[in-house]
């Protein structure tokens, strides 16, 4: 199947927690976002609107030897995201950047350690396929709220986040196969002929199993409709 580097859209985001210690998603739907793990946006009026990926890799420190450029060294990459979603539920949104309930409709930024999340952004290509910017841990923030008045035009505010990414907790995950070199990003396209969707959920959800093909379904046909995860506030697309 033909594939392409350039892509259109966004197609959906998944988001996960996963343990600080293993690696594994947190399965759970109080601990975590869901009762299998993942939740992908998809919700009545919700979906991203922007997620825009930066320093994936840095241009190179050259060094000089007999008046020439004789060796480019290139340091660890720091991949982060800003993410703008039109909606999503309430509770994902605090739980992703590490607030906690009160109980009683309250939520606080925790002062303990924030929750590892593993974000998968999909796109399409012009043939079609489905392409994955992947992230098996890193750290959300909201760093702002913007509030403006409504005239003859609604004034709205899109949540807007930062996603920092880390290196995978767990060892087996990203690892560059020539080297044993371990990356906080990956990235897949549906049109290679040994894609394997299953294997790429596990890997950057640490285990996760869709096993109603909920999200292998919408990869399968990365442009069309399907049937959205189940999650808060998630409702099915016709």
């Amino acid at each position: 199947m033909a594939q392409g580097t350039s892509f259109k859209g966004i197609r959906w985001v998944a988001l996960g927690i996963v343990d600080s210690t293993t690696g594994l998603i947190v399965a759970d739907e109080k601990k975590g976002l869901s009762t299998d793990g993942v939740v992908l946006v998809d919700g009545d009026g919700q979906g991203a609107t922007t997620a825009n990926i930066t320093a994936l890799e840095e241009a190179g420190q050259q060094q000089y030897a007999n008046d020439k450029v004789k060796r480019i060294t290139h340091g660890t990459p720091t991949p982060q995201v800003a993410l703008t979603m039109l909606d999503m539920p309430f509770d994902i949104g605090a739980k992703i950047k590490g607030y906690v309930t009160d109980g009683k409709g309250g939520w606080v930024l925790t002062a303990g350690r924030k929750p590892n999340v593993a974000l998968m952004i999909c796109s399409s290509d012009y043939w079609g396929n489905a392409v994955l910017d992947c992230f098996a841990n890193g750290e959300v923030i909201e760093p702002s709220h913007n509030h403006a008045t409504s005239n003859k035009n609604e004034a709205d505010y899109n949540s807007t986040y930062t996603y920092q990414s880390l290196s995978p907790i767990k060892n087996d995950v990203f690892v560059d196969p020539t080297t044993g070199t371990q990356q906080s990003y990956k990235e897949y396209s549906s049109g290679d002929p040994n894609f394997d969707a299953a294997a790429m959920l596990a890997e950057v959800f640490g285990g996760f199993k869709d096993s109603n093909n909920q999200i292998i379904n919408r990869i399968k046909g990365a442009g069309t409709t399907g049937t959205v995860i189940s999650g808060p506030s998630a409702a099915p697309q016709a």
